[in-house]
Order: structure tokens, then C-alpha cells, then sequence
């Protein structure tokens, strides 16, 4: 049975649950990787985020496909590649293959840079307008339910939307109590643009999660059952109209996870605040480069706001 939680509409109509499982799993085995998915259904999740770069494409749709679940309530998404920007219909039906689903619901171009040859581009817009036009002919094919973008700022946003004649469903990024990314939260809104969040509890890396013990123990006595700090998180994103994408394969967390609590105003200001405590404004993904850069582009081409190391003054 699917989990209680709320759906949200894309621009186009489509509807996607606020909750997913992120599938990054550090490249781990096509059995480890089937079998968190399979759990993660068992437990009510019909939501469901991987991507090519992950490798483990095929190992998420043989779990879609053993659930017995119809495929129409289920939701999966996949990304385009680095380096199938100039390759976007190939890549497309290779993952498509590789998932083995009948189509995808969300396709993301995972990052603005482009590469080829494991090389980046180091121009300013590289190829992701050219390659937005030829992602929107994918939804001619049926296969392709929505379009969307991933690791976008306002700036690249700015650069792109003026070109589309699809605007994108979804922007996919970093986003936690440390990264709150408010700003471009409400630029997107503004567009239309569902913001996801990858990584929401910090990838491993907790230091906000203190602040949130004093919230959680509240709830805890209030509803009479165990909240955990990863459900004030998650709650919290979620209430500010993000799609969350927790990632676990331990089945006790994922129920957790999926078990979203409704914050007061005033909890939702002070986890909103966290960011602003000396040292905690920050990236907290491990993709920063030591002379400021991610795949090849610099902080200031891709419309970020960081020091180097990812941390935010």
C-alpha cells in the first residue's frame, strides 16, 4: 500500500509523490541496489530516483518490475549523463533499456556541464540549451512523461528558460537545513519549477542534525511515538513545497523517513535558521574540486554562491 503522503503537481499536469527514494548508493551491487528498492515498496514508496551515472538503472527496474505494482503508480526517474549532452536520444533509449519499464515518467539533465571524451567543456553555456531543445523532442515519443533539469542556479536557469519551449518540471539539487537554497526555491516557484532535494540529510555528513534533536523530542512527546531528527529534515523540505529524496536500506529508517511529521510555524522558522550559525552555511556533498570547481566548472560559471570547499561566508 503507498505511503500517506502529499503529491504534488508538475507544469504539465503530472503527479509526483514529495517523497522518493534517492538510489545513489555508491555504486553498490545490482543485488544490494534491487533489493533496497523492493523494501523501499514493500513499505509504501512508489517513488523512485536513479540516474545513469548511478549504474544501477537496471537493478531499479527489475525491482518496478517484480512488485507487481501497476507501473502507472509508480514513478521513476532517470538522468541524462555529462557526456550524452550531444547524444541525448541514444542516451535516452539506453536508459530506457536498461530500466526496462515501458517508459519514464521524469528525465533530468543531470548537470548544465557537458563532457566528451571525459573531458569538460569549459564555455560558459557548454551545450545544455542545445541540449534542452533536443530533451524536449523526447516528449514527442511517449516515453518521456517530463522534462526537468538538476543542479541548475538562477543564473543557468536565467540562461536556459529564454530558449524553451518546454519549461523544465523539476530542478533537482542539493537542499538541507545547511543549504537551504531559499533563493532560488522562490525563483523557481515563481516559474513553475518543482524543486527536488538530493541529499537532505546531508550525505552522510550530520552536523545539523543537533539542532533538530530539541524538535524532535518535542514531537516525540506530543504524538506519543519516536520522530527522528531525519523526519523533522524531511518534513520541513517537504512543507516548503520540495520533493525529498532520502536514501536508505535499512527498512526501520525508510519507514521513518516516509512518515512526515506537520511543523509548527515556529519549528519550521527554527530549522529554516540553522544555516545562519557560524559555519554552518554550506554544501555538504563531497563533489567540490580543492581549486573551486564541480566536473569542471567553476563556482561562478555554474551560478553558485560558495568558497572553496563549498562553504558559503
Amino acid at each position: 500500500m503507498a505511503a500517506n503522503i502529499p503529491i504534488f503537481t508538475l507544469n504539465n499536469g503530472l503527479k509526483i509523490p514529495s517523497v522518493g527514494m534517492g538510489c545513489w548508493t555508491n555504486y553498490s551491487s545490482h543485488k544490494s541496489v534491487y533489493n533496497m528498492c523492493k523494501t523501499a515498496l514493500k513499505v509504501g514508496y512508489r517513488h523512485f530516483d536513479t540516474a545513469e551515472m548511478y549504474g544501477n538503472e537496471a537493478a531499479v527496474g527489475q525491482a518496478v518490475r517484480d512488485s507487481g505494482i501497476p507501473r502507472q503508480e509508480i514513478f521513476v526517474t532517470t538522468k541524462l549523463n555529462n557526456d550524452g549532452h550531444h547524444r541525448v536520444r541514444k542516451a535516452f533509449e539506453e536508459s530506457l533499456a536498461e530500466l526496462n519499464i515501458g517508459y519514464v515518467d521524469l528525465y533530468l539533465m543531470h548537470w548544465p556541464q557537458a563532457s566528451r571524451g571525459g573531458l569538460f567543456s569549459a564555455e560558459q553555456n557548454a551545450t545544455f540549451v542545445e541540449t534542452w531543445k533536443e530533451m524536449e523532442k523526447l516528449l514527442d515519443t511517449g516515453k518521456c512523461k517530463a522534462i526537468g533539469v538538476s543542479n541548475f542556479s538562477i543564473k543557468t536557469l536565467s540562461e536556459l528558460l529564454p530558449h524553451v519551449k518546454v519549461v523544465p518540471a523539476v530542478n533537482q539539487v542539493e537542499m538541507h537545513p545547511c543549504l537551504p537554497q531559499e533563493e532560488l526555491l522562490q525563483f523557481c516557484k515563481q516559474k513553475g519549477i518543482v524543486m527536488q532535494a538530493y541529499s537532505p540529510l546531508g550525505q552522510g555528513d550530520h552536523r545539523f542534525m543537533p539542532y533538530l534533536e530539541p524538535i524532535a523530542q518535542k514531537y516525540t512527546k506530543s504524538l506519543g511515538k519516536q520522530v527522528s531528527t531525519a523526519q523533522i529534515a524531511l518534513s520541513w523540505l517537504v512543507q516548503r513545497g520540495v520533493v525529498v529524496l532520502p536514501k536508505s536500506e535499512n527498512e526501520g529508517r525508510m519507514k521513518a523517513n516516509i512518515d512526515l511529521i506537520e511543523l509548527h510555524d515556529e519549528d519550521m522558522a527554527a530549522v529554516s535558521a540553522i544555516h545562519k550559525k557560524p559555519g554552518m552555511h554550506r554544501s555538504l556533498c563531497g563533489y567540490h574540486s580543492s581549486d573551486g570547481s564541480v566536473f569542471g566548472w567553476s563556482y561562478e560559471k555554474l551560478g553558485w554562491n560558495f568558497k572553496k570547499g563549498g562553504v558559503i561566508s
